[in-house]
């Protein structure tokens, strides 16, 4: 990994599974010759034989991240997440205005020109993404969004496709790469999950990219409460 992408924060440590912060720009996998990629990097610093990834995030996306520490949790956490008993929140940025402030966003996925993909209108086997939208004054707009699936690109995807696409994320945004954003506009805030009958429920906000971390992005969440306490329209 490259040296300014190796710090990460533990959240929580439990016997069957950590919660850590993955920070924005670190490729979850191994690239090559570029070394180490987030997860083991994280299995190396904490010395753990035993650490299963069970999901994972796009490099731009910062934020929360569960290894599992055992065989058997990892086989757990799996059937958690195929059944989409897992609830995730996000936070994302925009200052582009979409074309409605909330609402679902349904589709099918394939994969388009170079590493982008796009949304269909077919409903086969579809991403599902909620959302909802709050304007934060200075030309931007702040998305919490609910994915009920878990394909590549998702949220990336679906705010692209009403009209808002995520700043600095070097494939949707136009022009990506004439603009100066000093990141991916994507976190992985909020998971709120049931596991082994105890309920486990964990925020975690960001803490790189300057527009991540002004006062009237702070107000906003803080006047929206919990994610999972956000009254979410049944799908």
């Amino acid at each position: 990994m490259n040296n300014s992408n190796t710090s990460f924060v533990i959240v929580d440590e439990q016997p069957d599974f950590i919660i850590v912060g993955k920070p924005a720009g670190a490729n979850f996998h191994d690239e090559g010759d570029l070394g180490h990629g987030f997860f083991n990097h994280v299995k190396s610093s904490l010395a753990c034989e035993n650490l299963f990834p069970v999901h994972r995030l796009d490099k731009m996306t910062s934020g929360l991240v569960i290894f599992a520490k055992s065989l058997n949790a990892a086989r757990e956490f799996q059937t958690l997440f195929d059944t989409h008993t897992i609830q995730k929140y996000y936070l994302a940025l925009s200052d582009k205005k979409p074309k409605k402030k909330q609402g679902m966003i349904k589709g099918d996925m394939i994969k388009s020109r170079r590493s982008a993909w796009k949304l269909l209108r077919t409903t086969k086997k579809p991403a599902i993404t909620q959302f909802m939208s709050y304007g934060l004054g200075n030309g931007l707009r702040l998305f919490i969004v609910k994915p009920h699936s878990g394909k590549t690109h998702q949220i990336r995807v679906a705010l692209n496709s009403v009209g808002a696409p995520i700043i600095g994320d070097d494939i949707y945004y136009p022009n990506a790469s004439n603009t100066k954003f000093d990141r991916g506009y994507l976190h992985a805030y909020g998971l709120d999950f049931m596991y082994k009958d105890k309920r486990y429920q964990y925020l975690h906000s960001p803490t790189s990219g300057e527009h991540f971390l002004t006062q009237p992005l702070k107000t906003s969440l803080a006047e929206q409460g919990n994610p999972w306490e956000i009254n979410w329209p049944k799908i």
